[in-house]
């Protein structure tokens, strides 16, 4: 309760999201925008939490959590088209696949294995990284698998944008992950992704694993999310033609906050990018409760649209594009 508490202070105050001012703000604001507002989800289904501290290997959770992602995304995609605000899906790239099968008793036989490491969120103890791989297909197993959602979302009158979020949702820091695996997991989303006609440009590092930055522009990635702390602010360019997009906040649901609150707050946070003429990155896992996606998420998605004539609503991809002009 105290941190909540604290949490509401800082939000009055201005100081969470920290707001950026830059006189030169419309090298990344294009005219006759005031400010961009992006929205990313990271599309993961079970491969986000079967090694999550949170569940503690409790499977039966982890495929409820998965379960509730795959129901949501639809209804999701159709608030999208009700108020046309894109959205740039970050993907497990093992989800573009209907199906996958053991060779000589291994699967993705092809992809080094990550060793053992803990992290905030995650602890690998495990025998083999991908022993919670069922190895069938999306009829039998739809929490691993999701060519479906993918499809729907590539044909929806809102031009959203599929991004990569790994294969396997790695640990993506250079201390636990060597470039050699880093480039073996992107290289199969790619191949993935093409088979799909996507090209994929925007990355999502998982739990916010920062790392191998080098290999992911050199595998032709133009942008990467990071959170190393709440910000209206201002991409910046690492590399030539490859940007940091620094996160604004999640978009999620707090069980001691009141409905009207989120909204209030959510919906503040964009008239803030507005009048500071920033860049705004929101992000938000598509299993989120009930509640929180029929009540909050078309009150900020509604808001976004009304503000449209000051808001540029984009994908990391297209946003990048211009920023690459």
């Amino acid at each position: 309760m105290a941190h909540s508490i604290l949490s509401k202070i800082n939000f009055s105050l201005g100081r969470n999201p920290k707001i950026e001012r830059r006189k030169d703000w419309r090298q990344f604001v294009p005219e006759p925008y005031s400010a961009v507002v992006m929205i990313q989800a990271d599309f993961e289904m079970a491969w986000a939490w079967r090694w999550s501290k949170r569940f503690h290997g409790r499977m039966r959770e982890v495929l409820e959590k998965a379960h509730r992602e795959r129901q949501n995304i639809p209804q999701i995609l159709d608030l999208c088209d009700r108020y046309k605000i894109p959205v740039t899906w970050a993907t497990v790239g093992h989800l573009l696949l209907d199906c996958c099968r053991r060779e000589n008793g291994m699967l993705h036989r092809h992809i080094p294995r990550i060793p053992e490491f803990e992290n905030e969120f995650w602890k690998f103890n495990g025998k083999d990284w991908f022993e919670h791989d069922p190895g069938t297909d999306v009829q039998r197993d739809p929490e691993w698998y999701a060519p479906d959602l993918v499809k729907d979302i590539l044909k929806r009158e809102t031009k959203h944008e599929i991004g990569c979020h790994t294969f396997s949702h790695i640990d993506c820091r250079d201390e636990v992950c060597p470039p050699e695996l880093f480039r073996a997991e992107l290289c199969e989303c790619k191949k993935l992704a093409k088979e799909f006609g996507i090209e994929l440009k925007s990355f999502v590092h998982p739990g916010h694993t920062i790392g191998n930055l080098k290999v992911l522009a050199e595998e032709g990635f133009t942008n990467y999310r990071t959170d190393y702390r709440n910000i209206l602010g201002y991409p910046k360019e690492q590399k030539k033609c490859f940007w940091e997009l620094p996160s604004t906040m999640e978009i999620g649901y707090r069980q001691e906050w009141s409905m009207e609150y989120h909204i209030k707050r959510y919906q503040k946070i964009i008239d803030r990018a507005v009048k500071a003429h920033s860049v705004c990155v929101l992000w938000f896992h598509p299993s989120m409760c009930e509640k929180f996606l029929y009540d909050v998420l078309p009150a900020i998605l509604a808001h976004i649209d009304q503000s449209r004539a000051v808001i540029w609503p984009t994908t990391s991809g297209e946003f990048t594009d211009w920023l690459n002009r």
